[in-house]
Order: structure tokens, then sequence, then C-alpha cells
């Protein structure tokens, strides 16, 4: 499968509430109301409903609490895949159904308008602010396909590690790569807004894919602040849509045209290096 249309996204650059899930529920809800029948993707940033906090941990909900409910029915509403990531306490039952282990997991919600939902479990998990000792790590890399597009989910940390993110090439599968579209939601600090806005082109630039970031804006409850610069990329790193520091619904679409042609025309994915990636 390759894409056969375009896709329109829309990148939701927020100032997330610090704890107050119901708050930020209805504030990204009022800021997404809008995109109905114009989007076929909204993207929200990474724990839309705390901010990055170990304190959440307490207050995280499952996966029958109200945060799961309300993006399915944003999906529904909107008519558009609606993903963004929130902390979710998986309890030993649900965690023998998705063969993982218990605990709180920064997971990256994918709802389709069905009903239908798509989640990945952050990988990386960011040691200097201990998420690690606070947190269960997800294993396994994560796509989802839709309207004819295969995205390849991700959450902040993960950016650092191209390898985790590398776009293999395979002649007999359906379209070739793992992916056409890599998306990364984020509570990056402005400290390190260098850094984000380089990695992202890269992972565009040497995985021949488009790319959305999406970060928050504003100051978090530990005193952390975030400059946005939430972005989509051509296969190019090319911007085609690019945020500031402010508060912004971005909206930008993705040429399923303009994919093709600059894989045919620059096939460095002849030229990589096969390998096996073990979690």
């Amino acid at each position: 499968m390759r894409p056969e249309r375009d896709l329109r996204v829309a990148l939701v650059q927020g100032d997330t509430r610090w704890h107050d899930p119901d708050g930020n529920r209805a504030y990204y809800g009022g800021l997404i109301a809008p995109l109905a029948g114009r989007s076929d993707l909204v993207v929200l940033p990474e724990t839309f409903t705390s901010g990055f906090s170990n304190a959440a941990l307490a207050g995280a909900e499952g996966m029958q609490g109200p945060t799961v409910a309300w993006i399915r029915e944003q999906a529904r509403s909107l008519d558009a895949a609606v993903c963004g990531s929130v902390q979710l306490r998986i309890d030993a039952v649900q965690a023998a159904e998705e063969g993982i282990l218990p605990g709180v997991y920064n997971r990256l919600l994918f709802a389709l308008p069905d009903g239908g939902l798509v989640h990945y479990d952050k990988r990386h998990l960011f040691r200097m602010a201990r998420e690690h000792e606070r947190y269960a790590a997800g294993d396994k890399r994560v796509f989802v396909d839709w309207r004819g597009w295969r995205i390849f989910l991700q959450v902040c940390y993960d950016l650092r590690f191209p390898v985790f993110i590398r776009n293999r090439f395979n002649h007999e599968r359906a379209g070739g790569f793992d992916y056409d579209l890599a998306l990364f939601v984020a509570n990056w600090p402005a400290a390190r807004a260098h850094a984000w806005k380089t990695l992202l082109r890269a992972r565009a630039i040497e995985n021949l894919a488009c790319v959305i970031g999406v970060n928050r804006v504003g100051t978090d409850g530990n005193g952390i602040d975030y400059a946005g610069d939430s972005v989509a990329l051509d296969p190019l790193g090319q911007p085609l849509v690019e945020g500031d520091a402010e508060v912004r619904v971005l909206e930008a679409n993705f040429s399923a045209a303009q994919l093709h042609e600059h894989r045919e025309r620059f096939p460095a994915q002849l030229d990589a290096d096969a390998f096996e990636l073990k979690a």
C-alpha cells in the first residue's frame, strides 16, 4: 500500500493545564471543535490531560476512564483520527490481555471515527526526569494505516533514537517502506528547542518520510518553559507549516504525489543497511 490521496492534518499546540484532566479535555475540545470536516488527522501534545509530571501518576486513569472515551468521541464528531498521549494505569487484568506488564504507561492514543483505537507505549523513558523509575516502557514499534497513509507513532524522547525510528524498505512488502509519516507528540522544553527542530528535520530527511512534531507551549507546574515549534515537514525536511511559542492550531496538507516523486527521484533506501531491530 502507498498513499493515493493527500492527508489533511491539524497540529494542536496548546498550553496544557497542570494536573487538570477535566479542564484539559474541555480546553482541547474547544480548540479542535472547528476542525470538523476539515482534517483527516488531529494531533494533540504529549500528556495533554496533565502536563509532563511524575506527580500525576497517582491520578492516572485506566483504559476505561474518561479520556479514552473522550478521545473516541472527538474522533467520531470530527470524522478524523485524533491522537495524543496520556498517563494510563494498566492493571493486571488489562496487562494480561495486552501481553505487557502492569504499570503506568505514557500511552499515545490514536482514535478513529468508527470507534477503533490504536495505542503506542513510549519506548524511551526520559531518565533525566526519572521517568524510567516511575513508568513502564513499551517495547513495540506501532504503525497505523489511516486513509491510505502508513503512520508511525512516537512520543517525545523517542525522537533522539534513530535506530528505533529507521524506515526500513522491503521490496516484497506492499508500498515497500515501513511508514509514510512519522508522528511525534511532545512536552519538549524550550531550553532544548534547537535539538527538537534539528532532529525532526533529520528524521524526515533520512527516512524519506513526512514528519509531524507537536509540542506544547506555556510554563508547567514545575516552572519549565515550552516554546512550541510544532511543525509539519515534507520528506525533504522542509516545513509546510510551523508554530511559534503561542497557542496555535496549525493546518497542513501532505501531498501523496510529492512523497512518491521524492522516493522515486532519490531512492536512497536501495543503498540502506539491512538490520534486525531488537527490543
